[in-house]
């Protein structure tokens, strides 16, 4: 579904990433993982067209989309929910999630499905909700466009526990849709994926089934810092 070639991009004339080449299959899951600053954020940005690129190619259904605006990318079905979340404060909730709708499955009874603590905070306003509360609608507000790819900038990032385990657990029963998760907190994005990569100065130097790298310890506390016990 969705392929990177050799990738080379960066802000201007700075180059963050080089020689990127990664592919997401239909349905497929993949969690980008790495220290902070290797260039995983870039990527996403990559992948939506917000950055340079200097050398490659990506991919969509077979199509080289490398020189497409981002709204454009949108519209053929890849989603983006950014770190900073962005919803629209002064609409309410259910306004942030109309105002994106198009037409698919995925509608308000089926996001309020996943996430029923939207449904009870509705008619609040974007301004009204926690910082959970504001993950959870940008998450949905991203399914109700209908993409067939779901990127997700640090989902859990600055969470409580208690919600982090909610969000990762509706993660988890998403259905029919292809993820790409960027996320610090290694184990649960390993939870959450089917495949793996590690990016360091903004090349991948390990790939890996998710369910064996969260079994090899050594490799986790090489590449991520992490110390399983």
């Amino acid at each position: 579904m969705l392929a990177l070639s050799d990738v080379r991009a960066g802000y201007g004339d700075a180059v963050v990433l080089d020689g990127i080449s990664l592919e997401v299959p239909e349905n497929g899951s993949l969690a980008i993982l790495g220290r902070n600053g290797v260039g995983k954020s870039t990527l996403l940005l990559t992948i939506m067209g917000y950055t340079r690129l200097h050398k490659g190619a990506v991919a969509w259904q077979g199509r080289n989309i490398s020189h497409l605006p981002a709204h454009q990318r949108a519209r053929l079905g890849i989603g983006w929910v950014a770190q900073e979340r962005e919803i629209f404060p002064s609409l309410t909730l259910e306004e942030n999630l109309t105002v994106a709708a198009r037409p698919g499955d995925w509608n308000l009874p089926k996001v309020y499905q996943l996430f029923p603590r939207l449904a009870e905070r509705r008619a609040n306003l974007g301004s009204q909700l926690s910082g959970g509360e504001q993950q959870m609608l940008a998450i949905a507000r991203a399914l109700m466009t209908n993409p067939s790819l779901l990127m997700l900038d640090e989902p859990l990032e600055g969470l409580a526990p208690i919600i982090v385990e909610e969000l990762a657990a509706s993660l988890k029963n998403l259905k029919g849709i292809a993820t790409l998760v960027v996320e610090q907190h290694t184990e649960i994005a390993l939870s959450l994926t089917e495949e793996a990569v590690v990016i360091e100065r903004g090349r991948i130097v390990h790939r890996a089934r998710s369910a064996d790298f969260a079994r090899d310890s050594a490799a986790l506390e090489r590449h991520v810092g992490l110390k399983v016990t």
